[in-house]
C-alpha cells in the first residue's frame, strides 16, 4: 500500500505541474528574470506573471491529455509501445535462465525480472538495482557468489551494448545530428561512456581473463575497518565468485550468443517505446525513426548516469532536450514524455508493489 500510494503521489504531481509553452502575442502570461540567470525556465512559475497579449500560456499535462486528437492510429502504436515492453522483460528472463543455468524457473525469472525492476526504479539510475538483484537471486537458492557473478555479467553484456553501438552510431550521423546545440551535454555523454566502457572491460577481464579479481576486491574491502566484522563471512561467497566465474567462462559459444542476442534484443525493444509513441502522434518517416533510435543511445547511457531515483528528472529533461526537435509542439512532447514514464517506469513501480508482498510471503514459508 505504501508502494501504491508513492506512485499515486508521483504521478498526481507530474501531471498537474505548471509548464509554460511560447505563445508571441497570444499567451496568457509574461516573463521576467526572477534569478537574473538570463535563461527562460519553461518550468519555473515563479518567472512568469499574469499579463494580456503575453508571449507566455501556462498548460499542465492533464490539459495537454484533453487535447490530444486520438486515432485508430494512435491506439495501434500505443499497443505496440507496451508490447515491446513486455518484450524487454521477456529477453531479460530468457537472460536471466541461461544464466542460472536453467535453474531457476519461468516464474522465478518472472519475478526475479520484476523485483530487479522495481529495485531500479526505486535506486539512483548508476546502481540500477543492483546490490537488491543479488539478494533476490540468492533468495531464490541460488548460491550468493553466484548471484553476484550473475549480475556482474549482466551489468558486463549491458555495457557491451553501449560500448559497441555507440562509435557506430556516431559514425553514421555526427554529434551534430544527435546532440542539441549549446547544452553541454556531449562532454558529460563521453565521460559517461568512457566510464561505461571502463566498467565493461573490468567485468570482461574478472569473468574471462582473471576470475580471482572480483575475490581479491572483495577480500580486501572486508578489510575496512567498519565491515571488518563481515570478513570471515564474505570468505565463501568469494570463494563461489571465482568459480562461477570459471563456470561461465565455460559457457559454449551457443550460449555466449543466446546472452548477446537477448542482451540486445531487450535493448531495442526498450528503445523501440519510444518510437512506437512518436509515431502514435507524429508522422515520422523511416529515417527519422532511425534517428530517434540513434538518440536514444545519449538518452539512456544519461539516465543510468542519473543519482535520482529511476533517472527521474534526468529522463523527462532529456527526452525534450533530444527529442523535441523531430516535430510536434513542446507541451505534446513533454504529455509524451509523461505517457513513456507511465510505462517505462511507474507500471514496474507498480507490478513490483504488488508482487514483493507475496515474495516475501512465499520465501518466509520456504525457510520455514
Amino acid at each position: 500500500m505504501i508502494g501504491l500510494i508513492a506512485v499515486g503521489i508521483l504521478f498526481y504531481f507530474n501531471i498537474r505541474q505548471d509548464r509554460f509553452i511560447e505563445i508571441p502575442g497570444h499567451g496568457t502570461h509574461c516573463w521576467q528574470d526572477e534569478n537574473h540567470n538570463g535563461k527562460i525556465d519553461l518550468n519555473c512559475s515563479s518567472e512568469f506573471l499574469p499579463c494580456v497579449n503575453g508571449n507566455y500560456r501556462k498548460e499542465t499535462l492533464s490539459d495537454v491529455f484533453l487535447a490530444i486528437k486520438w486515432t485508430t492510429n494512435s491506439m495501434y502504436f500505443l499497443l505496440a509501445a507496451i508490447l515491446f515492453m513486455v518484450l524487454r522483460d521477456v529477453f531479460y528472463m530468457i537472460r536471466i535462465r541461461l544464466l542460472s543455468d536453467k535453474k531457476l524457473s519461468w516464474k522465478s525469472s518472472f519475478q526475479t525480472i520484476m523485483l530487479w525492476e522495481f529495485a531500479s526504479a526505486l535506486s539512483p539510475g548508476v546502481m540500477s538495482g543492483a546490490a537488491v538483484a543479488m539478494f533476490i537471486l540468492h533468495r531464490e537458492k541460488i548460491p550468493l557468489g553466484k548471484s553476484t557473478t550473475m549480475v556482474m555479467v549482466t551489468a558486463m553484456l549491458d555495457n557491451l551494448f553501449f560500448t559497441i553501438m555507440i562509435p557506430l552510431v556516431f559514425m553514421v550521423y555526427g554529434p551534430k545530428a544527435l546532440f542539441p546545440e549549446e547544452t553541454g551535454l556531449e562532454h558529460l555523454f563521453w565521460t559517461g561512456y568512457i566510464i561505461f566502457m571502463l566498467v565493461f572491460l573490468f567485468f570482461f577481464v574478472a569473468v574471462f581473463l582473471w576470475p580471482q579479481l572480483m575475490p581479491a576486491v572483495l577480500s580486501n574491502l572486508v578489510r575496512l575497518p567498519l565491515i571488518r566484522r563481515w570478513q570471515e563471512k564474505a570468505n565463501k561467497p568469494a570463494a563461489d565468485i571465482r568459480v562461477a566465474a570459471i563456470e561461465m567462462r565455460g559457457f559454449k559459444l551457443s550460449t555466449w550468443l543466446k546472452l548477446l542476442g537477448a542482451t540486445f534484443g531487450s535493448w531495442t525493444s526498450r528503445f523501440l517505446v519510444i518510437n512506437c509513441l512518436l509515431a502514435a502522434f507524429i508522422k515520422l518517416e523511416l529515417l527519422q525513426h532511425v534517428l530517434i533510435l540513434s538518440k536514444q543511445f545519449i538518452l539512456w547511457l544519461f539516465m543510468r548516469m542519473s543519482p535520482t531515483p529511476g533517472g527521474s528528472g534526468v529522463a523527462e529533461y532529456i527526452f525534450g532536450e533530444l527529442l523535441g526537435p523531430i516535430g510536434g509542439s513542446v507541451i505534446l512532447m513533454l504529455g509524451l514524455a509523461l505517457v513513456w514514464r507511465v510505462i517505462s517506469y511507474y507500471s514496474y513501480l507498480i507490478i513490483g508493489s504488488l508482487i514483493l508482498p507475496r515474495w516475501l510471503k512465499k520465501e518466509a514459508y520456504r525457510n520455514n
